[in-house]
């Protein structure tokens, strides 16, 4: 599989953006994310890391490449679900105030990631 993040799965549009904080909320130290259904069949994303935590543009910057590149590492399950019609919207963001490495953020991406494809798992895969 190819591991890409072409401008087709970056969330963009304030109404959807603003959608997505209503919508289920999970965390994994040091990223939440909050996850809707989405409206347009493809599976879209945001990240970003608040200023109000990271003062420096230079870190804010660093967490979005390293949150984008764990995503773009471990994104398969989500597009499984999408294959299956079960496409959703999701912002990420990063918590802590500290900088965390990659490791770090690879490891909460992917227990985000799976604690989302547990809620949209196919019921008839359950059944088998």
């Amino acid at each position: 599989m190819r591991h890409v993040f072409p401008k087709t799965m970056k969330l963009c549009g304030d109404i959807r953006i603003r959608r997505t904080q209503q919508g289920k909320r999970i965390v994994a130290w040091p990223l939440r994310a909050h996850v809707t259904p989405s409206d347009t069949g493809k599976t879209q994303v945001l990240v970003w890391a608040p200023k109000s935590l990271h003062k420096h543009a230079v870190d804010r910057n660093r967490l979005r490449r390293l949150m984008r590149e764990a995503y773009r590492l471990n994104n398969e399950a989500l597009l499984e679900a999408e294959q299956r019609g079960q496409a959703l919207n999701i912002a990420i963001y990063n918590m802590d105030k500290q900088l965390s490495d990659f490791g770090q953020i690879q490891r909460a991406m992917r227990k985000i990631i799976a604690k989302i494809t547990a809620g949209t798992e196919d019921p008839s895969a359950k059944q088998g």
